[in-house]
């Protein structure tokens, strides 16, 4: 290999997006040889085609895009996460819970106190959207507040929603699963066009927010304020309103995804709708290459990070694990791939490759 290669090679893996795509391109791997064994074409896990339904009319179809349909609720908490972990070193772990509160929330506007299943709207659907994203953001001021003013851990302040969320999500809607058969309201859990609604939302949550921390200092202040806190107050940077402000976004993002995890099913499920999804937008924070304590980070690397663990759960899947073993193998590997990029892991390959070279000298 060449100088000239081998400069371009170390600097595409130094990249902070390197070890997330290595990790999705393994599970591609795992897809084509599994298929080719099984006596499929090996490239069956990249098919896309156009297919016919009842509901939805003719609509994109393929493993591929039900990785990006079924991970787009982790993909949304991951926006959040990333930047409450880059500007708090915390993690939130409230998040699958107030994403069902905001669900729960939603649905009992759009159908009505006491009701527990409609086809017409109480309420016009901007009401309830706009209620469900209002909700999220109550919530992360209040984890906000705890966090940055009462200088709380943000697990023990995140930890009192995480209990809290869905028991006050189950009083609003009388202990009962709501349902709310109105086509405008699943039009955000189905397809737009030919096209999943949720990963169009997911695109669009992402393009927002990427503009937003590049157009402005947003994105330094968090970075800075996450390196150094009291260092960022001393240079003149509120600390404290950059980590509420984050908190907030995060519940904001929450919302978003109990929005589209609510109308997927047109119903607001309180014990089951986020559950053990804030377990998968922090794994994705971490197989994103981001450093869960504070500073630097990379958005593409977490959005990568919950494809990712979507595409192993798919994976899982269609290689006959059932739904009971699949977390067992998806821990087993999500511990594998966090272990590669852990520091000591890269200090010991670094060290290899320096004597390596010294013996090739």
């Amino acid at each position: 290999m060449s100088k000239e290669n081998k400069l371009t090679f170390k600097k595409i893996r130094s990249s902070s997006l390197f070890m997330p795509l290595v990790c999705i391109f393994l599970v591609m791997a795992v897809n084509i040889l599994y298929d080719a064994v099984s006596g499929n074409n090996p490239l069956t896990f990249f098919f896309i085609s156009l297919q016919e339904t009842t509901g939805n009319g003719t609509i994109l179809y393929g493993r591929i895009i039900d990785i990006l349909n079924r991970g787009s609720e982790a993909a949304i908490l991951a926006i959040g996460m990333t930047l409450v972990v880059s500007s708090s070193a915390g993690t939130d772990i409230s998040v699958g819970s107030v994403m069902s509160l905001c669900a729960s929330f939603c649905c009992m506007l759009l159908a009505g106190y006491g009701v527990s299943s409609t086809r017409d709207l109480a309420v016009p659907l901007i009401v309830g959207v706009l209620g469900c994203l209002l909700m999220g953001c109550v919530c992360g001021a209040f984890n906000g507040f705890l966090v940055a003013n009462l200088n709380i851990q943000p697990m023990v302040a995140t930890l009192i929603l995480y209990s809290a969320a869905r028991a006050i999500g189950l009083l609003l809607c009388n202990d009962l699963i709501v349902y709310v058969r109105n086509d405008s309201f699943g039009f955000f859990g189905s397809y737009c066009g030919i096209f999943p609604t949720p990963f169009l939302i997911t695109v669009i949550c992402v393009v927002i927010i990427s503009v937003v921390l590049k157009k402005t200092s947003l994105g330094l202040y968090i970075q800075s304020v996450g390196i150094n806190s009291k260092a960022s107050r001393i240079a003149g940077l509120n600390s404290r309103r950059i980590i509420f402000l984050t908190y907030v976004l995060c519940g904001l993002f929450a919302g978003v995804a109990g929005l589209v995890a609510s109308s997927r099913i047109t119903s607001a499920d309180s014990n089951n709708i986020g559950l053990y999804l804030e377990m998968d937008a922090i794994l994705a924070v971490a197989l994103g290459g981001n450093s869960l304590g504070g500073g630097k980070f990379s958005l593409a690397g977490s959005i990568i990070g919950a494809y990712t663990i979507q595409a192993i759960t798919t994976t899982l899947y269609a290689l006959g694990v059932s739904t009971d073993q699949a977390p067992v193998f998806k821990a087993v590997i999500v511990i594998i791939i966090v272990a590669i990029q852990s520091p000591p892991v890269k200090a010991y390959l670094q060290k290899r490759k320096a004597a390596r070279g010294v013996v090739e000298a």
